[in-house]
């Protein structure tokens, strides 16, 4: 898997709303081979993301049965500074639990407690991390 330059223009804009933005879209392929986006709460640590979910989401199965995924940010309001990220999603059973990693709650903390749960209670419901490598990166 080609590996990713974060040292250009782009990848140095990329890793730094990474590490600003709370959600990324991530694209999975649905049956049918229908595209499924949806918004979620992600961790960057310069080599890949960290996504957590519930076991049961169809975004596990879409996973397990088309692995190649995309990642984007919004843009700003006139459709500039796009980042998008093309890479392979797996389960990683061996991931820490969310409420395990400290980057993780800086990130999130706020989040968390206004879903009404604490972080071990989040890490409980939202108990399958997803790694994500990416392969490519996009934007402008």
């Amino acid at each position: 898997m080609a590996r990713i330059n974060w040292k250009t223009l782009l990848g140095r804009k990329a890793a730094r709303r990474f590490k600003r933005e709370k959600v990324i879209w991530l694209t999975t392929v649905g049956k049918g081979r229908q595209p499924q986006p949806r918004p979620v709460w992600f961790l960057f640590d310069g080599e890949s993301f960290l996504i957590y979910s519930r076991p049961r989401a169809r975004k596990l199965v879409h996973i397990r049965r088309a692995p190649n995924i995309a990642l984007h940010l919004n843009s700003d309001p006139d459709g500039d500074d796009v980042v998008v990220v093309l890479g392979r999603a797996r389960i990683d059973p061996k991931a820490p639990r969310a409420h395990e990693l400290p980057a993780y709650l800086r990130k999130y903390r706020k989040g968390i407690a206004s879903l009404g749960s604490t972080p071990a209670q989040f890490a409980a419901e939202y108990s399958q991390a997803i790694r994500i490598t990416p392969s490519a990166l996009r934007g402008f």
